[in-house]
Protein backbone atom coordinates (compact mmCIF):
# COMPACT_ATOMS: atom_id res chain seq x y z
CA UNK A 1 0.00 0.00 0.00
CA UNK A 2 1.23 3.55 -0.73
CA UNK A 3 0.49 5.79 1.89
CA UNK A 4 0.76 9.55 0.98
CA UNK A 5 0.25 12.26 3.78
CA UNK A 6 1.11 15.82 4.07
CA UNK A 7 1.40 18.00 7.19
CA UNK A 8 -1.12 21.08 6.21
CA UNK A 9 -0.19 23.77 8.06
CA UNK A 10 0.69 27.62 8.67
CA UNK A 11 3.55 27.91 6.48
CA UNK A 12 6.05 29.48 9.73
CA UNK A 13 9.24 28.15 7.58
CA UNK A 14 10.62 31.40 6.53
CA UNK A 15 10.63 32.46 10.47
CA UNK A 16 13.42 29.48 10.79
CA UNK A 17 15.59 31.70 8.73
CA UNK A 18 14.94 35.19 9.84
CA UNK A 19 12.91 36.10 7.11
CA UNK A 20 9.18 37.50 7.21
CA UNK A 21 6.00 36.57 6.51
CA UNK A 22 2.73 37.57 7.65
CA UNK A 23 0.36 35.45 9.31
CA UNK A 24 -2.07 35.66 6.37
CA UNK A 25 0.20 34.49 3.88
CA UNK A 26 1.10 31.88 5.62
CA UNK A 27 -2.45 30.58 5.49
CA UNK A 28 -3.09 31.42 1.35
CA UNK A 29 0.20 30.06 0.44
CA UNK A 30 -0.70 26.44 2.50
CA UNK A 31 -3.73 27.04 1.30
CA UNK A 32 -2.91 27.22 -2.29
CA UNK A 33 -0.96 24.45 -2.25
CA UNK A 34 -3.59 22.06 -0.36
CA UNK A 35 -6.07 23.08 -3.65
CA UNK A 36 -3.06 21.69 -5.87
CA UNK A 37 -2.68 18.50 -4.08
CA UNK A 38 -6.48 17.40 -3.88
CA UNK A 39 -6.31 18.28 -7.46
CA UNK A 40 -3.67 15.88 -8.39
CA UNK A 41 -4.78 13.10 -5.71
CA UNK A 42 -8.39 13.35 -7.73
CA UNK A 43 -7.33 13.22 -10.96
CA UNK A 44 -5.64 9.73 -10.23
CA UNK A 45 -8.16 8.63 -7.54
CA UNK A 46 -5.52 8.40 -5.10
CA UNK A 47 -6.66 8.24 -1.37
CA UNK A 48 -4.18 9.87 1.98
CA UNK A 49 -3.89 11.37 5.19
CA UNK A 50 -3.94 14.82 6.27
CA UNK A 51 -2.04 15.89 9.00
CA UNK A 52 -3.54 18.85 9.78
CA UNK A 53 -2.64 21.75 12.89
CA UNK A 54 -6.04 23.19 14.25
CA UNK A 55 -4.92 26.37 13.39
CA UNK A 56 -4.65 25.88 9.59
CA UNK A 57 -7.71 23.94 9.34
CA UNK A 58 -9.75 26.54 12.00
CA UNK A 59 -8.72 28.89 8.76
CA UNK A 60 -9.71 26.63 6.54
CA UNK A 61 -12.10 24.60 6.80
CA UNK A 62 -13.87 24.32 3.24
CA UNK A 63 -10.79 22.92 2.36
CA UNK A 64 -10.57 20.20 5.00
CA UNK A 65 -14.26 19.59 3.93
CA UNK A 66 -13.30 19.17 0.65
CA UNK A 67 -10.84 16.54 1.48
CA UNK A 68 -12.66 15.08 3.64
CA UNK A 69 -15.92 14.46 0.74
CA UNK A 70 -12.94 12.93 -1.10
CA UNK A 71 -12.40 10.06 1.12
CA UNK A 72 -8.89 11.30 2.70
CA UNK A 73 -8.17 11.03 6.54
CA UNK A 74 -8.03 13.74 8.79
CA UNK A 75 -5.44 13.54 11.11
CA UNK A 76 -3.51 16.44 13.87
CA UNK A 77 -0.60 18.02 13.51
CA UNK A 78 -1.20 19.69 17.45
CA UNK A 79 -2.46 23.00 17.86
CA UNK A 80 0.00 25.19 16.19
CA UNK A 81 3.09 24.38 13.93
CA UNK A 82 5.93 26.49 16.30
CA UNK A 83 4.29 26.14 19.68
CA UNK A 84 3.69 23.27 21.74
CA UNK A 85 2.49 21.94 24.98
CA UNK A 86 1.71 18.35 25.89
CA UNK A 87 -1.57 19.33 26.19
CA UNK A 88 -2.39 19.92 23.12
CA UNK A 89 -2.21 16.28 22.01
CA UNK A 90 -5.39 15.49 23.25
CA UNK A 91 -7.12 19.28 22.75
CA UNK A 92 -5.84 19.24 19.05
CA UNK A 93 -7.34 16.08 18.52
CA UNK A 94 -10.97 16.64 20.13
CA UNK A 95 -10.99 20.28 18.20
CA UNK A 96 -10.29 18.44 15.02
CA UNK A 97 -13.31 16.11 15.95
CA UNK A 98 -15.69 18.79 16.87
CA UNK A 99 -15.11 21.08 13.66
CA UNK A 100 -15.53 18.03 11.23
CA UNK A 101 -17.20 15.38 12.86
CA UNK A 102 -14.81 13.03 11.90
CA UNK A 103 -12.98 10.59 13.88
CA UNK A 104 -9.15 11.65 14.78
CA UNK A 105 -7.12 8.56 15.86
CA UNK A 106 -3.70 9.62 14.21
CA UNK A 107 -1.05 12.26 15.09
CA UNK A 108 1.90 13.71 13.54
CA UNK A 109 4.44 16.34 15.42
CA UNK A 110 5.26 19.06 13.80
CA UNK A 111 9.19 18.37 12.21
CA UNK A 112 8.92 15.00 13.35
CA UNK A 113 9.66 16.20 16.82
CA UNK A 114 9.79 13.32 19.75
CA UNK A 115 6.89 13.15 21.83
CA UNK A 116 6.05 11.35 24.84
CA UNK A 117 5.40 7.72 24.27
CA UNK A 118 2.60 7.35 26.79
CA UNK A 119 0.93 11.56 26.68
CA UNK A 120 0.24 10.29 23.19
CA UNK A 121 -1.50 7.20 24.15
CA UNK A 122 -3.50 9.06 26.83
CA UNK A 123 -4.79 11.85 24.29
CA UNK A 124 -6.63 8.70 22.79
CA UNK A 125 -4.48 8.15 19.62
CA UNK A 126 -4.55 5.10 17.94
CA UNK A 127 -1.37 5.40 15.83
CA UNK A 128 1.55 7.75 15.22
CA UNK A 129 3.50 8.81 12.51
CA UNK A 130 6.02 11.14 13.86
CA UNK A 131 9.22 9.35 13.51
CA UNK A 132 11.95 9.43 10.73
CA UNK A 133 13.97 6.67 11.10
CA UNK A 134 17.81 8.10 10.28
CA UNK A 135 19.65 11.15 11.26
CA UNK A 136 19.22 14.26 10.25
CA UNK A 137 21.92 17.07 11.43
CA UNK A 138 20.53 19.33 13.89
CA UNK A 139 17.36 17.47 14.50
CA UNK A 140 17.34 13.20 15.47
CA UNK A 141 19.21 10.95 14.96
CA UNK A 142 16.85 7.64 14.73
CA UNK A 143 18.95 4.77 13.47
CA UNK A 144 18.46 2.58 15.66
CA UNK A 145 14.47 2.88 15.48
CA UNK A 146 13.04 -0.17 13.55
CA UNK A 147 12.63 1.36 9.91
CA UNK A 148 9.07 -0.41 9.60
CA UNK A 149 5.61 -0.23 12.28
CA UNK A 150 5.36 -1.08 15.50
CA UNK A 151 3.87 -1.27 18.92
CA UNK A 152 4.38 0.87 21.75
CA UNK A 153 1.93 0.54 24.04
CA UNK A 154 -1.61 0.76 22.38
CA UNK A 155 -0.31 2.89 19.61
CA UNK A 156 0.73 1.72 16.45
CA UNK A 157 4.17 3.64 15.22
CA UNK A 158 4.38 3.91 11.66
CA UNK A 159 8.04 5.60 10.66
CA UNK A 160 8.28 7.72 7.00
CA UNK A 161 10.04 4.87 4.98
CA UNK A 162 13.71 4.90 4.19
CA UNK A 163 15.52 2.90 2.23
CA UNK A 164 16.62 -0.35 2.99
CA UNK A 165 20.57 -0.11 2.67
CA UNK A 166 21.86 2.69 4.43
CA UNK A 167 18.44 4.07 5.65
CA UNK A 168 17.92 7.25 2.86
CA UNK A 169 14.97 9.50 3.46
CA UNK A 170 12.46 9.20 1.01
CA UNK A 171 10.80 12.32 2.68
CA UNK A 172 10.02 16.07 0.87
CA UNK A 173 13.30 17.09 0.53
CA UNK A 174 14.87 13.81 -0.98
CA UNK A 175 11.60 14.62 -3.21
CA UNK A 176 12.86 17.84 -4.59
CA UNK A 177 16.39 18.13 -4.86
CA UNK A 178 17.16 13.94 -5.57
CA UNK A 179 16.57 12.78 -9.53
CA UNK A 180 13.23 11.70 -9.85
CA UNK A 181 14.31 8.28 -11.68
CA UNK A 182 16.45 8.09 -8.55
CA UNK A 183 14.01 8.47 -6.23
CA UNK A 184 11.62 6.35 -8.10
CA UNK A 185 14.72 3.65 -7.62
CA UNK A 186 14.67 4.19 -4.11
CA UNK A 187 10.66 3.74 -3.62
CA UNK A 188 10.90 0.65 -5.61
CA UNK A 189 13.06 -0.36 -3.23
CA UNK A 190 10.99 0.24 0.03
CA UNK A 191 7.60 -1.05 -1.62
CA UNK A 192 9.43 -4.77 -2.45
CA UNK A 193 11.22 -4.83 0.97
CA UNK A 194 8.23 -3.84 3.26
CA UNK A 195 5.35 -3.87 0.91
CA UNK A 196 4.20 -0.56 1.64
CA UNK A 197 5.62 3.09 1.42
CA UNK A 198 4.90 6.13 3.76
CA UNK A 199 6.21 9.53 2.28
CA UNK A 200 5.01 12.68 3.47
CA UNK A 201 5.04 16.33 1.87
CA UNK A 202 3.57 19.61 2.88
CA UNK A 203 1.22 22.30 0.94
CA UNK A 204 3.30 25.12 0.45
CA UNK A 205 5.89 22.63 -1.32
CA UNK A 206 3.05 23.26 -4.12
CA UNK A 207 3.12 26.73 -4.17
CA UNK A 208 5.30 29.62 -5.17
CA UNK A 209 7.76 30.31 -2.18
CA UNK A 210 10.71 31.86 -3.89
CA UNK A 211 9.99 35.21 -2.55
CA UNK A 212 13.41 36.88 -1.21
CA UNK A 213 11.81 38.20 1.83
CA UNK A 214 12.00 34.60 3.08
CA UNK A 215 14.95 33.93 3.11
CA UNK A 216 14.85 30.07 2.45
CA UNK A 217 17.92 28.31 1.26
CA UNK A 218 17.84 27.04 -2.04
CA UNK A 219 17.51 23.17 -1.20
CA UNK A 220 13.82 24.14 0.15
CA UNK A 221 12.74 25.86 -2.47
CA UNK A 222 14.12 23.27 -4.88
CA UNK A 223 11.27 22.47 -7.80
CA UNK A 224 8.36 23.80 -5.61
CA UNK A 225 5.58 25.26 -7.10
CA UNK A 226 4.71 24.59 -10.39
CA UNK A 227 7.52 22.00 -10.76
CA UNK A 228 5.80 20.46 -7.70
CA UNK A 229 2.86 20.18 -9.08
CA UNK A 230 3.93 18.54 -12.26
CA UNK A 231 7.10 16.26 -10.70
CA UNK A 232 4.28 14.87 -8.27
CA UNK A 233 2.04 14.06 -10.72
CA UNK A 234 4.37 12.35 -12.47
CA UNK A 235 5.49 10.12 -9.43
CA UNK A 236 1.77 9.38 -8.36
CA UNK A 237 1.15 8.29 -11.87
CA UNK A 238 4.12 6.45 -11.87
CA UNK A 239 3.08 4.54 -8.53
CA UNK A 240 -0.42 3.89 -10.23
CA UNK A 241 0.79 2.23 -13.53
CA UNK A 242 2.42 -0.03 -11.19
CA UNK A 243 -0.38 -1.02 -10.04
CA UNK A 244 -0.02 -0.25 -6.15
CA UNK A 245 -2.99 1.03 -3.97
CA UNK A 246 -3.33 4.38 -2.37
CA UNK A 247 -4.85 4.12 1.57
CA UNK A 248 -5.28 6.12 4.31
CA UNK A 249 -3.24 5.70 7.52
CA UNK A 250 -6.28 3.97 9.31
CA UNK A 251 -6.96 1.57 6.56
CA UNK A 252 -3.39 0.38 6.99
CA UNK A 253 -3.50 0.04 10.47
CA UNK A 254 -6.44 -2.24 10.21
CA UNK A 255 -4.61 -4.16 7.41
CA UNK A 256 -1.25 -4.98 9.71
CA UNK A 257 -1.04 -6.98 12.24
CA UNK A 258 1.16 -6.56 15.41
Amino acid sequence: MILLSFDIEEFDMPLEYKGEIPFDRQISISQNGLENILNILKKHNAKATFFSTVVFAENSKHLIERLLNEGHELASHTWFHSEFEEKHLQESREKLEELFSTKVIGLRMPRMMSVSKKAVENAGYTYNSSINPTFLPGRYNNLKVSRTYFKEGKVTQIPASVSPNFRIPLFWLSFHNFPLFFYKKLASNVIKKDNYLNVYFHPWEFSDIKDEAFKLPGFTVKNTGKDMIKRFDEFVGWLKSKNHTFGTFQEFQKQITL
